[in-house]
């Protein structure tokens, strides 16, 4: 059935999948209609293709399987379409000037010869083009984001389709859909697929398959932070992607797609390498691996070696800041002073504050410019409150600026930073994309000194640049394994490095800072954490909520991150304007974290502005607005979300020990159940515990902490930085003829 009205009022609008509820005048009564719908405005006509339905709360209702803009008919229809907001320039007195002039052909007019818009009094021949121009581009958007819509894609994915092909989006995606898996953050291939069968698009289509395997690729990246894949992965994994039953199609693309440079092969030249001959990347993270190595072993060959003995000047930093400095912390110092690029590495309580406080300290003395920096805003407060010193995120040292459509940095290679020195603490958190900007705007001679823990769980993003360099033995590292930072009653340190070497944590629930609550599986469990959380652990610390953190190795069951995120905000912030996003409510006061890195999301900290919220950012929102969502970070960053970006957001009062890498909370309480031994592993419970400044609650069975202990399971990693360094460097000998 097929009826046609005005819309007189929006009852309701979900923006995120444009589930409408609508009062539409039609068939000469005010009817409701509900369903999938486009943007859509008051005063439009609409063509709704659907059914009546008895609804026994809201009695009739029109269900709407299809919708299709109609233009009004009637010459105040056509003034209350064209003064409903929609078009710039064009208020009610403009409207029935136009009117009063075209009458019923104002329409015809506005689409086909929209010049002829100056012979309305009062407009001009700038006004005439605003207006034909905003016109045709509310029309084309209204019949892309339909046809969008109409192939399952959610609001906010239609609209950053839109905004990345503009008018020509049906065109192309029509052509190929499957470029949406590279063009298209947040569309993968399943979505790509679903849209190609309904175009009638050939399973065995070459587009199909070399979209599955840049699928595989990004997927790789972006889920396990593998930057490459071994050939036999990436045909396997694809295979199953696509259901084939072989992979020789799969394998026949390969070459095509390396000619064509959207993925590159690395054949392995060490003879003790696995089965696999070499591994396959997309071309953007082979090449960027690459780069960083080049230029690592560059910076560290440039900056004059020098042969300074500072044992003198290390006494007075001894004298003055009433220490005594290990061996090891003496050699990091004399090596960060002397070499151009230096590696410290060391678990917690092992002295690498104290370290970069004294290369700060002699640096400073030198006359030398220092600049600190950490891949994640929470790291690079830490680091600034730990020192005393300015400490910025590396984004923000290089200057990034999105305003062109992608990540432009102030300081690059023919704008260097203004330093001496650069200091990158928590390096392990950070990933190929950012720290190869870095060293572009490293200046000739520089010194650059990388500090992190090489136990902690690798980037979430793409790399393994810590693990990496060390592993080549081309850099000089100092790895530090004296405890210093504990006192008599603390057992956070002792016990991370008792993980660490495969020992059972010291569970002494009489001490102040690590405490185990034995309790099994399940609801008792949820109810712990609550307990702890809102009420016990506040009151120990005489601290707020905002300053624990809840953790788990795994998403889903009873103890996972996303029932946990439910539960507690039923108890902390069960009430208030709230709004779903994929079937997850949000509401004013929860606790959230941002998901991916967005280069271009604008914020405001106080006076000062700036582009680019990231992965792993933590804040609260504040505000549920009409299509938008406002988020102040812990930073000090306030946020405004649209329709396209919130859903990068999750609910944060709970979050995986992954997404907790780099970040330090004054406690931590973490939940273990039973789950895959893969993920249950010593590596994983060292990042946790190692999260808290002041207590760990570890809520779960003893035998679940001694099975993660013995676990020194850890999943490969697969990335070629160690390749490239030992490559660049065979290079480097040869020019020189050694």
């Amino acid at each position: 059935m097929i009826i046609k009205g005005s819309v007189e009022n929006i009852v309701f609008r979900n923006e995120e999948n444009g589930y409408t509820v609508i009062n539409i005048f039609a068939e000469d009564r005010l009817l409701t209609a509900f369903g999938i719908f486009p943007v859509i405005q008051e005063g439009e006509t609409l063509s709704l293709v659907g059914e009546f339905k008895t609804n026994p709360k809201y009695g009739e209702q029109f269900e709407v399987t299809e919708v299709t803009f109609e233009a009004p008919t009637d010459k105040a229809g056509i003034i209350n379409y064209l003064a409903s907001g929609l078009f710039r320039g064009v208020g009610e007195i403009t409207a029935d000037a136009i009117v009063g002039h075209f009458g019923l052909k104002t329409l015809e007019i506005l689409e086909k010869t929209p010049e002829r818009l100056r012979e309305v009094r009062g407009i001009g021949a700038a006004k005439a083009r605003e207006i034909a121009e905003s016109f045709r581009n509310h029309s084309e958007m209204q019949n892309t984001l339909l046809f969008l819509q109409k192939h399952g894609i959610s609001m906010g994915q239609s609209l950053k389709i839109y905004r990345c092909y503009g008018d020509d989006a049906r065109e192309l995606i029509t052509e190929n859909p499957y470029r949406l898996v590279e063009d298209i953050e947040g569309i993968g291939f399943l979505t790509a697929d679903k849209i190609a069968e309904k175009l009638g698009v050939e399973q065995d289509s070459d587009f199909r398959i070399m979209a599955a395997v840049t699928h595989t690729l990004l997927e790789a990246a972006g889920r396990q932070g593998h930057t490459c894949l071994p050939e036999e992965k990436l045909l396997s994994q694809t295979a199953k992607l696509i259901h084939a039953e072989s992979s020789d199609r799969i394998k026949s693309c390969l070459p095509f797609m390396q000619i064509n440079d959207k993925i590159k092969f690395y054949r392995y030249k060490e003879e003790d390498r696995q089965a696999s001959k070499g591994a396959w990347a997309l071309s953007i993270n082979y090449n960027l691996e690459n780069s960083i190595a080049a230029k690592l072993l560059k910076l560290n060959n440039e900056a004059q070696e020098l042969d300074i003995n500072i044992d003198g000047e290390l006494d007075r930093f001894e004298s003055e800041n009433s220490i005594a400095l290990h061996t090891k912390q003496r050699e990091a110092v004399a090596l960060a002073i002397n070499r151009g690029t230096v590696v410290i590495t060391g678990g917690p309580g092992t002295g690498k504050t104290t370290i970069i406080k004294c290369i700060l300290s002699l640096m400073s003395a030198r006359g030398h410019k220092v600049l600190l920096a950490a891949p994640t805003g929470r790291a690079g407060k830490r680091l600034a409150e730990a020192t005393d010193c300015e400490a910025k995120t590396i984004h923000r040292m290089l200057g990034m600026d999105f305003s062109s459509g992608k990540p432009v940095f102030k300081f690059n290679e023919l704008n260097n930073l203004e330093t001496d020195v650069v200091i990158i603490d928590e390096i392990s958190m950070a990933d190929i994309y950012i720290f190869n900007a870095l060293l572009k705007a490293m200046p000739q001679g520089a010194r650059l000194i990388l500090v992190g823990d090489k136990d902690q769980l690798p980037s979430v993003s793409a790399g393994n640049i810590l693990a990496d360099i060390i592993d080549s033995d081309m850099l000089p590292v100092i790895s530090l394994t004296e405890i210093y930072r504990q006192d008599a009653n603390s057992l956070i340190v002792l016990n991370a490095h008792r993980i660490n070497r495969g020992e059972m944590p010291v569970i002494d629930n009489a001490s102040r800072d690590f405490f185990v609550s034995n309790v099994e599986e399940g609801e008792r469990q949820v109810e712990a954490v609550v307990s702890l959380l809102t009420e016990r652990l506040p009151k120990y610390l005489d601290c707020s909520i905002r300053n624990i953190q809840v953790l788990s190795p795994m998403k889903k069951g009873i103890a996972g991150v996303n029932n946990l995120n439910v539960r507690i905000q039923e108890a902390v912030n069960p009430y208030g304007k709230e709004i779903t996003i994929n079937g997850t409510v949000f509401r004013e006061g929860d606790k959230v974290m941002q998901t991916v890195n967005n280069y271009d999301l604008q914020w405001e900290k106080g006076v000062e502005q700036g582009e680019g919220v990231f992965n792993g950012d933590v804040g609260y929102l504040t505000e549920i607005g009409k299509e938008t969502l406002t988020v102040d970070f812990e930073d000090g960053k306030c946020a405004v979300y649209g329709v396209e970006s919130r859903e990068e957001l999750i609910p944060a009062y709970a979050v995986s020990v992954h997404k907790s890498q780099g970040s330090e909370f004054r406690a931590v309480i973490l939940v273990l159940s039973n789950a895959g031994y893969m993920l249950l592993n010593r590596n994983l419970l060292y990042t946790a515990i190692t999260r808290a400044r002041e207590a760990v609650v570890i809520v779960g069975p003893v035998g679940i902490i001694k099975r993660m202990v013995s676990n020194n399971y850890v999943a490969e990693r697969y990335s070629l930085l160690k390749e490239f360094i030992w490559e660049n460097q065979r290079k480097a000998r040869l020019l020189k003829g050694e």
